[in-house]
């Protein structure tokens, strides 16, 4: 009996997770606690930012980036997850994060955001028409950009999953990797 597999037949689950932070002050509870739920679900993580190196988190935590937004391929990763935290802000209106953000979607892959970086999808036209959620700080470029603003923790929309903060991070995670699963 033949067991090999070939290597064209691979799944969605084997490509990474793609979770893009900022290049400093990235909110930590966002990050790990996303980044665990994902893989206690069997997920492997990948992590980009603006710049490599160590990069802090607004509560201490720190982490070494090997690999620059620039520098994705997006077909190498099942879904893109957008970090918050006060940083995320340098992507509000970045050409690299609205294109990423705009080539996993028009691959038909999983977008998530949490706290204030749905904004990111906002602006990216992602969010128009769609159910969605953010820190409230974001709500009003949420709206303004066509989203129908649901006042929860976590929203699932087709593809899309956003959350509202630091306190959502692990229901985040689980939401994504549901998503993930069903494909």
């Amino acid at each position: 009996m033949n067991n090999i597999v070939s290597p064209s037949v691979i799944k969605k689950a084997d490509k990474p997770v793609l979770l893009v932070i900022a290049p400093k002050n990235f909110r930590d509870e966002e990050l790990f606690q996303t980044q665990e739920e994902l893989e206690k679900a069997g997920f492997k993580t990948e992590i980009v930012s603006q710049t490599t190196g160590v990069i802090h988190g607004a509560l201490g935590g720190t982490v070494e980036v090997e690999k620059i937004i620039n520098n994705v391929n997006i077909s190498q990763y099942s879904a893109l997850v957008f970090v918050g935290g006060g940083g995320a802000s340098v992507y509000f209106n970045s050409p690299q994060a609205l294109n990423l953000a705009r080539g996993f979607a028009s691959q038909g892959k999983v977008v998530a955001a949490i706290c204030i970086a749905p904004s990111i999808l906002a602006n990216a036209g992602l969010l128009k028409g769609k159910k969605a959620t953010a820190f409230r700080s974001e709500q009003k470029n949420l709206v303004q950009n066509g989203t129908i603003w649901v006042n929860k923790p976590v929203v699932v929309d087709g593809k899309i999953v956003t959350a509202s903060g630091p306190a959502a991070a692990r229901e985040f995670g689980q939401k994504i990797a549901e998503l993930l699963r069903s494909q």
